[in-house]
């Protein structure tokens, strides 16, 4: 088919949509120190990382059994045999870790704290898998899979959730022609596909051309899937470079490719799961009907028809520094966060004399688990429009 180009400089799936800003002090409450994989991370000035957000380190949904996020990853691991399987890694790494063995340059978006969860200046919360592949190449691992949780700063809706999950492959060849890598990463990616989507059609799989820091060259791979293409995976051949300092090229004899996938975009379709923040449910109505540990159709908990969504809105004129990823963060600190079903700028104003600015937003409340009384959504929204003001500065309108 035609080649379609996609915007420069993603990390894997999906994509960072926002330009580097600088960086503002974050909204809520920064502890002094975290805890996370057996490592006391000290904050600094540069941390963005608020107490909500570590809670849910700990949960690592890909490695409870039959949690479909567990079914799926297990699933794609049998489907790649000879692969070494890695799922433990703290999702506590460096900015070198995360950026600089990646060749993700400077200034890249990726790096701006308005994308990413920063713990100090030297440490962030992995936005993705990839951030372990210079460590186990180092250490000799050759042919792999990196499951694990992963951070992103990002909008509210019903498939975007601050912490998602992601499986990164590596395999390194004995081989510098890049077609012989091109083939057998494309096979073994049809292939997992396959194992999951069930028979697909030649016609039904499409490569498009795809720009990430760390491959070249880079695609997509999508799939037709109830009637529509489906983005399911970024991969590509490895930058030679990444190969180098890893003294993985074994003098320049091997090349590699990878591909990242993330779990959740992979799980809604094939669960039926309607939406991103069912997998961290606690109902035991949820997690009941995956026990036999196979792929089948999730069964909603509550009727959508039954429980209407609740529209509210809220706008404010902004202090000097705001960013829309400070007003989401502040959402997702409120108690009530999980019955939040979007957050939508909706209106962008200049006032044309004073030149002040103000942004509204709708707030959907709507829960995948129980319904919601007016009474209470209207006392959820007194408490934003407090937290507002007195978290960001903000003046209502």
């Amino acid at each position: 088919g035609p080649m379609v180009l996609r915007p420069a400089g993603r990390l894997w799936l999906p994509a960072a949509r926002r330009l580097a800003r600088t960086l503002r002090s974050a909204s809520h409450t920064i502890e002094a120190y975290y805890d996370i994989g057996g490592q006391r991370i000290v904050t600094d000035s540069h941390c963005n990382v608020s107490k909500y957000i570590v809670e849910k380190v700990g949960r690592r949904l890909h490695r409870v059994p039959n949690h479909p996020l567990e079914i799926l990853k297990r699933r794609m691991e049998s489907a790649l045999p000879g692969f070494e399987c890695f799922d433990e890694l703290s999702p506590a790494v460096s900015t070198w870790q995360n950026f600089d063995s990646l060749l993700i340059p400077e200034g890249h978006q990726a790096r701006s704290p308005n994308d990413t969860y920063y713990l100090n200046r030297d440490m962030v919360l992995r936005p993705h898998t990839s951030a372990h592949q210079h460590d186990l190449l180092r250490e000799g691992h050759r042919q792999f899979l990196v499951s694990g949780d992963v951070y992103r700063r990002d909008e509210i809706d019903r498939t975007h959730y601050w912490v998602f999950h992601q499986m990164e492959g590596v395999k390194v060849m004995p081989t510098v022609d890049a077609a012989e890598v091109e083939a057998d990463l494309k096979a073994s990616l049809e292939g997992l596909v396959r194992g999951l989507f069930g028979d697909l059609k030649a016609e039904e799989m499409r490569w498009v051309d795809a720009y990430f820091p760390f491959t070249d060259p880079s695609w997509e791979l999508e799939i037709w899937w109830e009637g529509k293409w489906l983005e399911v995976l970024g991969c590509g051949i490895m930058q030679d470079e990444i190969l180098r300092r890893a003294g993985a090229d074994q003098g320049g004899t091997h090349r590699g490719w990878a591909f990242g996938i993330g779990l959740e975009r992979i799980a809604m379709p094939l669960f039926k799961i309607p939406d991103i923040r069912l997998f961290w449910s606690e109902n035991k109505r949820f997690m009941s009907q995956f026990a036999d540990g196979q792929i089948r159709d999730f069964k909603p908990l509550v009727s959508l028809k039954d429980y209407p969504p609740n529209h509210q809105s809220i706008s404010f004129w902004l202090p000097q520094a705001f960013e829309d990823n400070d007003f989401y963060d502040l959402v997702r600190a409120q108690a009530f966060a999980d019955l939040v079903e979007e957050v939508q700028l909706f209106d962008d104003f200049t006032h044309p004399k004073t030149r002040r600015r103000s942004k509204a937003f709708h707030v959907t409340f709507r829960s995948p688990e129980k319904t919601l009384t007016t009474d209470e959504v209207n006392g959820y929204m007194a408490a934003l429009r407090e937290a507002v003001v007195s978290r960001l500065g903000v003046e209502l309108r």
